[in-house]
């Protein structure tokens, strides 16, 4: 039996709207915007500690229908041709080789499994190879979370299987999913989604799949990919579209935001505006978001995510010493060590961490490293425990 989330707090009192959103983007100063989002950030986290996980990224195939292009991890089914030709191999993981992968995840005190894929057709996955797959993870690793199938997947499987999003989340469930990730969500907005993701979820499907896994008490996480085609009022459409689910469901654990990595994808070759332009962004024109733009954003969604508790620094795509400053531009989490990454590395950024050096990094920035699960909840308190006062 399961139980419907409801929102955990009202609506903030006080909180701003969009357009006072939009004025302080443009108004504040970088570090002004910093101050407002850590003040946020430590009332709600006021312990010495920050916090990070252990887990693993298992991309369990990379075929796919979608025609986005900022990828470069995708491969073209059998029988479908996008006309790219710098696409990779396709390939599906057996059951062997996800079950090595985790076992080299547990060998190095690994606490959850990542999963995501393609939008793969249905004659080459039937919807029981992934019930058999959570069920192998459940039975030969009982300790691990899995956290996985992101909403476009999980649309995917309510087109092509014919059940409705509720009925393919119910029987993922019982199988052994534990948490759906916010990856898909890039920008909630339709114009953008048309451009950059052809045959992914529109914004109202991604939003009804989170909506139908909180109803059945199921957490996620919530994600935004920018720096591309949008303009700055559209990514605080996304964060009000967010916050408005929010306010109704309370299942969000965590906000999560990193910078589009132009690399040899088919969107980081559309031309760029000079460094000076002023203007909004027309969606012919890419927008690269710098270290400073990255860390604006940040605290500009910590302020107004006045509803989700938690924010990951994004030093995946940003490097380690942006992503130690993301911990004073509102951020309270330093996110994975991420053993194995794939989809982002494949557009060209390759920035890793050992979990000795991302403790090394919270700890440098002056916080205690405290290891979490996927519910932010404290799994190491042997050292964050004794300072934080509770």
């Amino acid at each position: 039996m399961t139980t419907a989330m409801t929102s955990t707090a009202p609506p903030r009192v006080g909180r701003i709207t969009p357009d006072e959103a939009f004025d302080v983007y443009n108004d504040c100063t970088l570090h002004e915007l910093g101050r407002r989002a850590h003040a946020v950030a430590t009332s709600l986290h006021p312990q010495p500690y920050r916090t990070y996980v252990v887990d693993r990224n298992i991309n369990y195939a990379n075929y796919c229908t979608a025609k986005c292009i900022f990828c470069n991890f995708k491969a073209d089914p059998p029988g479908l041709d996008t006309g790219r030709k710098d696409l990779p191999d396709g390939y599906i993981l057996s059951f062997e080789e996800i079950g090595q992968k985790i076992e080299e995840l547990v060998a190095i005190g690994g606490t959850q499994v990542l999963m995501q894929g393609g939008l793969v057709p249905a004659e080459m996955l039937p919807f029981e190879w992934y019930l058999d797959l959570l069920r192998f993870i459940k039975r030969e690793y009982p300790g691990i979370h899995t956290h996985a199938f992101s909403p476009p997947e999980i649309h995917a499987f309510h087109e092509i299987f014919g059940m409705s999003v509720r009925d393919v989340l119910l029987r993922l469930q019982d199988a052994g999913l534990d948490t759906v990730p916010g990856g898909g969500g890039e920008i909630l907005v339709d114009r953008v989604r048309r451009k950059i993701a052809q045959g992914k979820t529109t914004t109202d499907q991604y939003l009804h799949v989170m909506r139908e896994a909180h109803g059945i008490g199921m957490r996620t996480s919530i994600t935004m990919m920018f720096g591309h085609i949008e303009t700055v009022r559209e990514r605080i459409e996304h964060l009000a579209r967010i916050r408005d689910l929010q306010d109704e469901t309370g299942g969000f654990t965590a906000y999560i935001s990193w910078t589009f990595q132009p690399g040899d994808t088919p969107l980081g070759r559309v031309p760029q505006y000079p460094p000076d332009y002023a203007g909004l962004n027309d969606g012919a024109h890419l927008m690269l978001a710098d270290a400073d733009e990255y860390l604006r954003m940040t605290a500009l969604a910590r302020v107004f995510l006045d509803n989700i508790s938690n924010m990951q620094s994004s030093w995946v795509t940003q490097g380690v010493k942006i992503g130690q400053l993301a911990l004073f531009f509102g951020c309270n989490d330093m996110g994975s060590v991420m053993m194995e990454e794939n989809v982002v590395s494949a557009a060209g950024t390759t920035y890793h961490l050992t979990e000795q050096e991302i403790r090394d990094a919270i700890a440098g920035a002056g916080w205690v490293p405290a290891k979490r699960n996927c519910y932010y909840e404290l799994v190491d308190t042997a050292d964050a425990a004794p300072t934080c006062g509770d």
